[in-house]
């Protein structure tokens, strides 16, 4: 029993847990955290699903679905339990679930617990890009999960498949990512329909037993979609993301493609090449199914920088199977008693890394004006009026200061819609600036000290600082 608890594997699993820790030990300033807590609250508070926005003046009680929801309950229920810390100890404990769960499925695609092991380090770099208190976590949990039963229903008839319709259940209702697991789920169906024997591609037939019951499950888990609280609306989310978010797309920064000049962009474009490369030059034939997951795996994280997340998953047990130069792991020569003392030592690194309360309260005040909204709120008190806020304090300002409603925050559908995302980009940009005031009555301008707008309105004879730090400045229009 100790040397299996002890063993290498999971010795290395423990270091690629501090890694992981280390990595995301950046603090919870994610911007749509906040009113993730502030709809969870809600819902819990009053047991009705949101529908309308209940939080801005520019789109009230337009039409929203909330398409996180159960996402969001776990994370503020953390916040209730240990306030930041619970914050940080849950997107910890979905990073390190993701990673070493990689780890897992590559180890036991490869055999090589060595090789997955190197594969999930470079996975863990590319997997930056999401590190943060966000529900897309909950997404890359469900997706491994996915992977692993499939896989071992193909490779080692074990028979799970009948998890897969609630697992679509929970991931609709978490997050939009749902739609990458159904395309995974398909690719492994409908590859398995050709028998290939090829010197770069292999395939084997599914028997008719087999394809019955994957093409059962696969109709019950799209009928599983329609099992939430906003019916088809959220099953076609994904799809209008695509087609109707066009400024959502090309303006926010996760959605640009990645910068191969950039080190995170240098490990995906090296990961890319280490596969084909050892798939050329080592002869190795392909499975025709992970074949065609690392070309969806190629395609969304050279066209997005999000899914290079993505990419980590896919690539990592592919990765792992190439690399089988790595000798393997032996298990007549494990040290259980070195790994015990090694494991510890990851334990306590990690523990000892373990932010405070006041150190991630200080990120966020840093990030989010947050010295600056007990002013704001006063002047509002003393002479109502409507703010304009920056963009990325509107969340925080719907958590934390529930009297004053805001111009836009990061929910960017909603604002997309109805043209308020447009007129905000066009403000940023210094263009019609003065009308956009006129046209909303904006009596307060909440932003960044340090941006092109500030210094715009320090020069306007019409508005004057009422408050100014290193993060905020708040204007006031004058008075006629």
């Amino acid at each position: 029993m100790l040397r299996t608890v002890f063993s290498f594997p999971v010795f290395l699993g423990a270091v690629l847990a501090a890694i992981t820790f280390y990595f995301a030990n950046r603090g919870v300033a994610d911007p749509d955290i906040w009113w993730h807590l502030r709809n969870a609250e809600i819902l819990l508070k009053t047991h009705h699903f949101i529908r309308a926005d209940m939080y801005s003046y520019t789109v009230p009680g337009v039409p929203w679905i909330n398409h996180e929801w159960l996402g969001e309950v776990p994370y503020y229920l953390a916040w209730r339990a240990l306030g930041l810390r619970g914050l940080f100890l849950l997107m910890i404990a979905l990073l390190e679930i993701i990673l070493l769960g990689t780890y897992y499925l590559s180890s036991v695609v490869s055999g090589n617990a060595k090789a997955a092991f190197v594969g999930t380090w470079l996975a863990a770099f590319l997997a930056t890009i999401s590190f943060g208190p966000r529900t897309l976590l909950f997404g890359w949990t469900y997706l491994i999960a996915l992977i692993l039963i499939l896989w071992r229903y193909k490779e080692q008839g074990r028979d799970a498949l009948w998890l897969l319709p609630p697992l679509f259940c929970l991931w609709v209702n978490s997050h939009g990512s749902w739609l990458i697991g159904m395309a995974v789920l398909w690719i492994f169906i409908l590859t398995g329909l050709v028998e290939l024997a090829g010197p770069f591609i292999e395939s084997t037939r599914w028997n008719r037993v087999q394809l019955r019951r994957l093409l059962t499950v696969g109709a019950v888990s799209v009928a599983a979609l329609f099992v939430n609280p906003y019916g088809s609306k959220l099953v076609f989310y994904p799809f209008d993301l695509a087609l109707r978010q066009t400024l959502n797309v090309s303006n926010v920064e996760e959605w640009a493609s990645p910068d191969f000049h950039g080190l995170r962009g240098k490990i995906l474009l090296g990961s890319i090449l280490l596969v084909l490369g050892f798939s050329v030059f080592r002869k190795q034939r392909w499975r025709l199914e992970w074949f065609a997951l690392f070309l969806l795996g190629v395609y969304a994280s050279v066209t997005y920088v999000r899914f290079m997340f993505l990419a980590a998953i896919i690539f990592t047990p592919i990765l792992a199977t190439r690399l089988d130069m790595i000798p393997p792991y032996e298990k007549e020569k494990d040290k259980p008693l070195l790994n015990a003392v090694l494991i510890a030592a990851a334990v306590v690194f990690s523990a000892w890394r373990f932010p405070a309360e006041k150190a991630l309260q200080t990120d966020v005040d840093g990030i989010y004006a947050a010295q600056a909204l007990p002013h704001l709120q006063q002047r509002v008190r003393e002479n109502p009026g409507r703010v304009l806020n920056a963009y990325l304090w509107g969340g925080y300002m719907i958590f934390y200061s529930r009297d004053v409603p805001v111009f836009i925050d990061s929910r960017v559908d909603i604002y997309e819609y109805h043209g308020v995302l447009k007129e905000y980009l066009d403000f940023t940009n210094l263009q019609n600036s003065l009308e956009l005031l006129e046209k909303y009555q904006i009596r307060y301008v909440f932003l960044q000290t340090h941006s092109a707008q500030a210094y715009f309105f320090d020069h306007l004879p019409t508005w004057h600082a009422t408050y100014r730090d290193d993060v905020a400045t708040m204007y006031e229009r004058t008075p006629k």
